[in-house]
């Protein structure tokens, strides 16, 4: 990134361009020896508008170039108003990227394409729309995600029903030219119409015979709400649910994850699009909005529970271990365990004190006022997050957020905890595979401090480590070797 960076909250390893708008990561793909990411982006400011796909390439998920933008609205196209979400795939030595090709004078976004030859440097739309208009009874439709299965190709488009349900819509094709729609692959449960919800940014994980479909719920009044997980198995073109849905991360600040099967090997890498907790003006201000998430591998438990972990590669970016400390805390007096830069890979193993509850504090200012908690309730099996004296900024959004973890039932069990925490961002992993994403603004100048913490009778025990981060890990590279077309 810029060096200095011209906002201190500006992600160091997290993806994105030094400046401007961007949302939902789009047409991941793996092609000719690179990993490409494409990502909802406007070149031109900090406000979504003027949607483009921008464009990131790496060889092996740590050095990333910045390609020029690959797709921009034509205007008085079909597109006009903005080339939207849609996926990317490999095929006969080219890229063809599906989308959702946007007009502010019509309610629904056709799906329609491009193809690269050249890597993705240089892109071709071709002509006419692929699928000009929706089927009947549907009141939403965008976001194409395209896949090879059986010997054909696959599509799932977001939609709402006219009843009120989510869907996601299923095509198939043998040529990748005529597609035919073969109705709701899944539906959510019908809802009140007068309140109807839609699903965005259907995405889909194969696992043997059983699958993942992962979408996005959106309301007309509220607009992106969260993301949900089903498990199920599908037969005849219909996907059947064997669990109840689950959230994919539990925080409040992620929404519209894509999928890329890694090469050569049955493994799904998932990045998901975290938006600003900030006041708008100061995001303009600061001349950027938006960050994608650090890729995660999503992986499907012989109990149908939906995981995900920081990718493998992810550990390269670890640079010197700056703290190393075991012992134990009680409530009279918090453990100081050491500074941290403000941008740090942690692993943590607690075994919470079942009388009170246990975790950490990542303190960011000198007198300790500024404060992100991560604490652990034993009894209620809850990991919470505090971010409401995270930022004394007024213009920084507070808030609670938990998310469960399975130890309750067995006091003294240690819980495992991964941590990466990049100026204004914090994904915290629980080694169960659970997910919260949350954004927060410290004021503080690094170096800040991590402190352990409890409130029971007894003690809680730790071992904690962590790592400084760098951009380009092992790699002497720069992180983004080429800035392509960013204005």
């Amino acid at each position: 990134m810029s060096t200095p960076p011209a906002d201190p909250h500006l992600p160091a390893v997290h993806l994105r361009p030094p400046r401007n708008w961007i949302n939902d990561p789009n047409g991941l793909v793996f092609h000719d020896g690179h990993y490409h990411v494409f990502f909802q982006y406007n070149p031109y400011g900090a406000q979504h508008a003027t949607v483009h796909w921008g464009h990131f390439r790496s060889p092996d998920l740590i050095t990333w170039e910045q390609l020029p933008v690959a797709l921009a609205p034509t205007p008085g196209g079909d597109d006009a108003d903005g080339c939207y979400s849609g996926n990317a795939i490999s095929v006969d030595g080219r890229l063809v990227a599906f989308y959702s090709a946007h007009r502010t004078d019509r309610w629904w976004q056709p799906v329609t394409t491009a193809e690269s030859h050249d890597g993705g440097c240089t892109w071709t739309k071709r002509p006419e729309l692929l699928i000009p208009k929706p089927p009947a009874g549907t009141t939403m439709y965008r976001d194409p995600y395209v896949w090879r299965q059986d010997g054909r190709w696959r599509m799932l488009v977001g939609s709402a029903l006219a009843d009120g349900r989510g869907a996601a819509l299923l095509y198939e094709s043998d040529d990748l030219e005529n597609w035919a729609c073969l109705g709701p692959f899944h539906t959510s449960a019908r809802a009140d119409t007068a309140d109807p919800a839609g699903w965005e940014c259907p995405q889909y994980a194969t696992f043997g015979d059983r699958g993942v479909l992962i979408v996005s719920d959106w309301t007309p009044q509220g607009g992106p709400s969260h993301v949900t997980a089903h498990t199920g198995r599908e037969e005849h073109g219909r996907f059947t649910a064997t669990a109840p849905p689950v959230r994919l991360d539990h925080g409040p600040d992620f929404y519209a994850p894509a999928l890329l099967k890694a090469p050569e090997e049955d493994r799904w890498l998932l990045w998901g699009w975290s938006w600003e907790a900030r006041e708008a003006e100061w995001s303009n201000e600061a001349g950027w909005a938006g960050v994608l998430t650090l890729p995660r591998e999503l992986t499907l438990a012989d109990d149908g529970t939906v995981r995900q972990r920081p990718a493998r590669e992810l550990l390269a970016l670890r640079g010197e271990r700056v703290l190393h400390r075991t012992g134990h805390v009680t409530r009279s007096r918090p453990v100081e365990l050491g500074p941290v830069s403000d941008t740090f890979d942690l692993t943590a193993v607690l075994t919470p004190d079942p009388s009170g509850t246990s975790g950490l504090r990542l303190i960011t200012s000198a007198d300790g006022a500024e404060h992100l908690d991560i604490t652990l309730d034993h009894t209620a099996g809850r990991l919470t997050v505090d971010r409401g004296h995270a930022s004394l900024d007024p213009r920084a959004r507070s808030g609670t957020y938990a998310m469960p973890y399975s130890a309750a039932e067995a006091p003294g069990t240690p819980v495992g905890l991964r941590v990466i925490v990049d100026r204004s961002i914090a994904e915290i992993h629980l080694a169960s595979g659970q997910v919260l994403t949350i954004r927060f603004y410290p004021t503080g100048e690094a170096p800040w401090r991590l402190q352990a913490r409890t409130t029971g009778t007894g003690h809680t025990d730790f071992t904690t480590e962590v790592w400084n981060l760098h951009p380009s890990g092992t790699h002497q590279e720069p992180l983004f070797a080429r800035q392509g077309q960013d204005t």
